[in-house]
């Protein structure tokens, strides 16, 4: 790695304007895939900190010139307000048309420093805060409704794949819980994750891989022109008109917040930031335990009943604190396989950047992005960095060493919390405890679980539910 006292300047190159780009968007999807991408150029120019163009580019996108940032200490400035701004920066150096949601622009796309970030982050604390009480028994209830669908399929043989049922439930458990409507008890009915899926999609298209078309025809579609919204106009006036019909909104007048744009931003929090997260989220801790192998499996379970039984058979937030083996297990799930990979922010003032080896000079206005994945297996933090160790955080603090302040998968690190001044989710604790949750359940059920380790990285399909025992 580069090496140096004073602050030099960044290297890597963005190369011709428009070609530049391309070249680089071709190199980041078709030629090498973004693991190789960074990690080729990251060899390159011997520094964890480079410019590259990113994706999507012009022509007919912003410029993506951007300052990549790929260890734990350089991508600590992400989540400096003083130095940084997220404006319109959520997915990447381009914002989807606000008629994606319903002609509002969307929290997750606000700054800090613009006044109407804090009322809408305000809402989204608040809509979380109401409903704390329901998380616990609601997802009791859809893990009750999950396995015994999937169960059922197995019996029959039946090779679903366990992601449809995840979803379904998943949707309809959020929808409860915030919004206080079950969706398959109105016209909305079963089609919400259809729905949703759809709209993401479109909005995420030209930084994502269809999976469907060939790396190539990607390039020249999705990846080149912004899909127009009416595509999910339907859809999305569906799901607006579920969540319109919530009282949850009525409580939230007065507050700077009128109740249309309300609406859209609980629809945004539920669909995008939480579904669309878990979504990914649980299907990954489920390959994730699996690949490790029968030893971790027999732990989880011991630990899970354990603490279960010494709670009175009672699965709630004590139970979980005595689950340490769970709770690290979460961790290194989110640690290996982040739900969102980049996180994005624009210099706000000329400051130097530090990396642990070497000081660059970063320019006012420059594009800071940083990749998780990389970032997160920083070898100078974690040791055995790329392996996937279950217990690496259980110890944390009585070794000292604070390792889960290296966690940045809630766009900020996990030792801090949300607040009306920063960008950190809303949601960061509820998701740590809906994953434990979600292991906890899968443990008093089963001894151990096995899938298809065959089928596409995408899908889990089950090879095995071996019911408890003990």
């Amino acid at each position: 790695m580069a090496s140096a006292t004073a602050s030099e300047d960044i290297p890597g190159t963005y190369g011709l304007r428009i070609v530049g780009a391309i070249k680089d968007r071709y190199d980041y999807f078709v030629k090498e895939g973004p693991e190789e991408f960074f990690k080729n150029r990251m060899m390159k120019y011997k520094s964890s900190v480079y410019r590259v163009n990113l994706p999507p580019g012009p022509p007919l996108f912003p410029e993506a010139q951007a300052i990549v940032l790929l260890d734990s200490k350089s991508f600590r400035v992400l989540f400096d307000m003083t130095k940084v701004e997220k404006r319109n920066l959520f997915i990447g150096n381009y914002i989807p048309s606000s008629d994606f949601t319903g002609g509002f622009r969307m929290l997750s796309y606000m700054d800090p420093s613009e006044e109407h970030h804090a009322n809408l982050k305000k809402f989204c604390l608040d809509i979380l805060k109401m409903n704390a009480h329901k998380w616990f028994p609601e997802f009791h209830r859809a893990s009750e409704e999950l396995w015994t669908v999937v169960e059922k399929d197995f019996s029959e043989g039946r090779k679903k794949p366990f992601n449809a049922h995840n979803e379904h439930i998943l949707f309809n458990f959020l929808c409860r819980c915030m919004v206080n409507r079950n969706p398959s008890e109105t016209d909305l009915g079963n089609d919400g994750p259809s729905c949703v899926k759809k709209w993401l999609a479109l909005q995420l298209a030209p930084i994502a891989s269809s999976g469907i078309l060939p790396k190539m025809l990607d390039e020249i579609t999705i990846h080149a022109v912004p899909l127009p919204p009416f595509l999910a106009r339907k859809d999305y006036r569906r799901l607006r008109d579920f969540f319109y019909q919530t009282e949850v909104l009525d409580t939230y007048q007065g507050l700077g917040v009128s109740k249309e744009e309300a609406c859209h931003n609980l629809l945004f929090l539920v669909c995008f930031n939480a579904f669309g997260g878990l979504m990914i989220f649980f299907p990954n801790i489920i390959k994730r335990i699996v690949q490790v192998g029968g030893q971790l499996q027999r732990n989880l379970a011991q630990e899970v009943r354990g603490a279960f039984r010494a709670n009175n058979n009672s699965l709630d937030a004590q139970a979980l604190n005595r689950m340490r083996l769970v709770r690290s297990t979460v961790y290194e799930v989110l640690r290996m396989d982040p739900p969102v990979p980049f996180q994005y922010a624009k210099a706000k003032q000329d400051f130097v950047l530090e990396t642990h080896d070497a000081r660059y000079q970063v320019k006012k206005g420059e594009l800071l992005a940083g990749y998780q994945p990389m970032a997160m297996r920083d070898p100078h933090v974690f040791e055995d960095a790329h392996q996937f160790t279950p217990d690496r955080f259980m110890y944390d603090g009585d070794k000292g060493q604070n390792l889960v302040q290296c966690l940045f998968w809630s766009n900020g690190p996990e030792t801090e919390e949300p607040s009306l001044h920063n960008k950190q989710c809303p949601g960061k604790n509820i998701v740590i405890t809906l994953a434990c949750l979600f292991v906890a359940h899968i443990y008093l059920r089963y001894d151990s679980i096995d899938i298809d380790h065959d089928a596409p990285s995408s899908r889990i399909v089950f090879t095995a539910l071996n019911k408890a025992t003990f």
